[in-house]
């Protein structure tokens, strides 16, 4: 499918009924199908559920493990999961614009048949078999248009899959379509010039962040269980932590995703975004685990992230709550996330105010950001400057003054960083801190010019607080924590020991379990 999804074609049939008449002569074609199957199997996944018939908002918000577990018990089927999905789509995403690249309908039907009939034969693909999931538009899908935001890809279609794709599909996923990203990926509003912007559900005149900010709507809003991401600067963090949502910010290798040109690259990571941290455990149980084409993999399975994340005793683990790392902030944010330290409390955890000396962090972050998109886009950049925007601009210009011995300089004080983080996390189990700076700011707006009366140096400086950890390379996690008096939503940010994403994982589930705040839904709906 290569047309932009608009209000008058959402899926290819506009309205629910229209929906309806387009999918009856394929479920007709399926019931003829399953008539001639031994014992008519196939029709008892529907027929015989333990329970009564469950409504789309039933299926669409569904726990993305229960609904694996149903569909692997014969209790709901794939195809029931699939239609409730591109109903909840056709609702829904002309509002807020999240899934720019749907995949036919017949085609996706088609798939849920085939998964369905794998259930039966006890052919079940993987822990994902017959989930449909939201792939960003940043990771190439093979015959799936993926455009990058940009006007250069617009009408692309990759012939193969990235590594991540590649593993969802293995695991018995069903991709449903593209979401959407700012151009590029840069920034952390999503917006780009050829699907427009994508709007936050819980106030639709609000940003939902960036860069995976399709996939954090879609999900918020019940129209994808699960939807991958990828994080540099807080790309994982940052837009669940606007649409209260999870999203895990793995640490580098955890989730390797070839092709790339900058294999031993540590700053860009991919990883799973879902609406619970039991769903983020689950679905980076399918991502996760070693391939050799990236040499920075880390070699353990992904299976250890499908283990009950209940149970653990945070009796006596210490943890840090963030002063105000020399940043602004609005208010209500700051507030927001320094009164959890009672929930951590609860929790048994002993809470002490305390932070890394994160010193460098910001001319790490920024000088390797710079050298990683000249190297991306220089060669490209002077034949097609008018369809590369401000943002590809400045990094390349910015990336062709660095020097060797300026970069070696850096890397130094990345090293010590490091050092100094390990040394803090020695003490210090956990770090935790707000994902953002600021509350979801208006979609018109590019990015805050302040915060608190400070002056922002340039469109990335108001996300200084997730891009200081993904120097520091620990792996961190967004879980909604409160809503703002307008009811807007802030995320917490849990920062773990170096490669510890399964206690990350652990923390964050006891404080999810304590709190509940993810379970409010978006107006939107």
């Amino acid at each position: 499918m290569t047309d932009r999804i608009t209000r008058r074609d959402v899926l290819k049939f506009g309205t629910r009924a229209a929906a309806s008449v387009a999918l009856r002569p394929l479920i007709e074609r399926s019931m003829e199908t399953r008539a001639m199957e031994p014992d008519h199997q196939l029709a008892s996944i529907t027929e015989n559920m333990d329970t009564p018939a469950a409504s789309d908002s039933d299926i669409c918000f569904l726990s993305a493990r229960r609904m694996a577990d149903l569909i692997r018990q014969k209790k709901l089927s794939a195809r029931e999961v699939m239609r409730a999905h591109l109903r909840q789509i056709d609702r829904v995403n002309s509002k807020v614009n999240a899934i720019v690249t749907l995949v036919p309908a017949d085609q996706l039907m088609a798939q849920a048949l085939a998964a369905d009939e794998s259930t039966l034969r006890g052919n079940l693909k993987g822990p994902l078999h017959g989930l449909p999931v939201g792939v960003k538009d940043l990771h190439p899908t093979r015959g799936i248009r993926t455009t990058f935001g940009s006007p250069l890809h617009k009408n692309d279609v990759p012939n193969f899959d990235c590594l991540v794709v590649e593993r969802e599909k293995n695991a018995g996923a069903i991709v449903i379509g593209k979401t959407n990203v700012p151009e590029w990926g840069l920034g952390s509003q999503t917006f780009n010039p050829v699907f427009g912007p994508t709007l936050n559900p819980y106030d639709l005149t609000k940003t939902c962040g960036g860069s995976t900010g399709g996939g954090s709507v879609a999900l918020a809003c019940g129209m994808v269980p699960l939807a991958d991401g990828s994080d540099m600067g807080g790309s994982l963090r940052n837009p669940p932590n606007f649409c209260n949502v999870v999203g895990l910010r793995t640490s580098p290798g955890r989730v390797p995703n070839p092709p790339s040109t900058l294999g031993w690259f540590t700053l860009s990571v991919a990883g799973p975004v879902a609406r619970s941290v039991t769903d983020c455990a689950f679905f980076l149980s399918a991502l996760a685990g070693f391939d050799r084409r990236s040499p920075i993999s880390i070699d353990q399975s992904g299976s250890q992230f499908s283990q009950s994340l209940a149970g653990r005793n945070f009796k006596g683990v210490r943890v840090a709550m963030f002063k105000d790392m020399d940043l602004p902030w609005e208010p209500e944010v700051k507030n927001a996330v320094q009164a959890q330290h009672k929930v951590f409390q609860s929790l048994g955890c002993i809470v002490e105010e305390a932070e890394p000396d994160l010193s460098d962090a910001n001319e790490c972050f920024v000088a390797w950001r710079h050298w990683s998109i000249e190297a991306s886009f220089g060669d490209i950049l002077e034949a097609n400057s008018d369809k590369l925007n401000e943002y590809v601009r400045w990094h390349v210009e910015e990336g062709r003054k660095l020097t060797g011995p300026y970069l070696s300089r850096v890397e130094s004080k990345r090293t010590a960083l490091y050092q100094r983080m390990r040394e803090f996390m020695e003490k210090y189990e956990f770090f935790i801190l707000p994902v953002n700076q600021v509350l979801p700011f208006d979609v018109k707006t590019h990015y805050p010019v302040e915060i608190a009366g400070v002056k922002m140096e340039n469109y990335i400086a108001w996300m200084k607080s997730a891009y200081y950890i993904s120097v520091a390379g620990n792996p961190a996690i967004s879980v909604p924590c409160a809503f703002s008096e307008s009811g807007l939503p802030i995320g917490i940010q849990i920062v773990g020991r170096h490669n510890d994403d399964w206690g990350v994982l652990q923390m964050a589930y006891a404080f999810e379990q304590a709190t509940n705040v993810g379970k409010r839904r978006p107006a939107a709906v």
